[in-house]
């Protein structure tokens, strides 16, 4: 049974929980200059919390100048994703659907890790981190994606402001995959395959931040939100799907 202590951390968290997805909806929602100036302020946080972590783990000048370009290179991609993703060229839906699929890893990650506990996949970084979790993530994923695309295609959501008719042309050319599947079964497992990538790109932004943490001695990576560690504690699954998507963007075929 938790003390008080233990109530007294659970509050703390709850309220800093709610105070950043108020401040994070709010952004969003506005979008413009406001959601310019909220990523902006995120990315500066996890930028400076990567340096700090660096320069705790690497010895010499020239290594943490190594690590200070690949975390301006890391942010930055995950940042530019953000802003890209929440311009006038698109509804909230992409944002969103992106937002929920990692959000949904998360969640079913760790229930089903909890539920069936197993084989740990790298108990020396991550101790709490399961291949059943890593499962449910990618169940929680995919079900996400899924019931985006269903509703995309029923029309009743529309991924730019054009409306739905217009999205398969609009986009720049991003089509979404589940575009091309006519029916629910090929759509599911179109759908299966980018929650597989989605949960194995966020558990690796996890292990990620963990292998960054351990090298450094340290437990979080700021001490910025009470009761939840650092902002790079809190994006560090989502900074590595927005940095994959971001890539499979530059690098896709003309």
């Amino acid at each position: 049974m938790k003390g008080p202590a233990g109530r007294s951390d659970l509050g703390v968290r709850t309220a800093s929980a709610l105070i950043m997805v108020a401040v994070a909806g709010t952004a969003l929602w506005v979008g413009g200059a406001v959601w310019i100036a909220f990523v902006c302020a995120i990315s500066v946080g996890v930028l400076w919390e990567w340096v700090r972590l660096a320069r705790m783990a690497t010895p010499g000048p020239g290594g943490r100048a190594a690590w200070n370009f690949a975390g301006m290179l890391y942010v930055g991609v995950g940042a530019a994703m953000l802003l890209f993703l929440r311009n006038p060229a698109f509804s909230l839906m992409p944002v969103l659907t992106l937002l929920a699929t990692v959000i949904a890893v998360d969640v079913g990650a760790y229930f089903m890790g909890r539920s069936l506990g197993g084989p740990k996949i790298a108990p020396s970084i991550s101790p709490s981190k399961t291949w059943a979790g890593l499962l449910g993530g990618v169940l929680g994923a995919t079900l996400a994606l899924f019931g985006a695309a269903r509703l995309w295609q029923s029309g009743a959501i529309s991924l730019t402001p054009a409306g739905a008719a217009a999205d398969a042309s609009a986009c720049f050319g991003m089509q979404p995959c589940w575009y091309l599947a006519a029916g629910p079964v090929p759509l599911f497992a179109t759908c299966l395959m980018s929650g597989l990538i989605a949960a194995v790109c966020a558990q690796a932004g996890d292990f990620f931040e963990s292998w960054m943490k351990r090298r450094a001695g340290v437990k979080d990576s700021g001490n910025l939100i009470p009761g939840h560690g650092g902002f790079f504690d809190r994006v560090d699954g989502l900074l590595a799907v927005l940095f994959v998507l971001g890539l499979m963007i530059l690098f896709q075929p003309r």
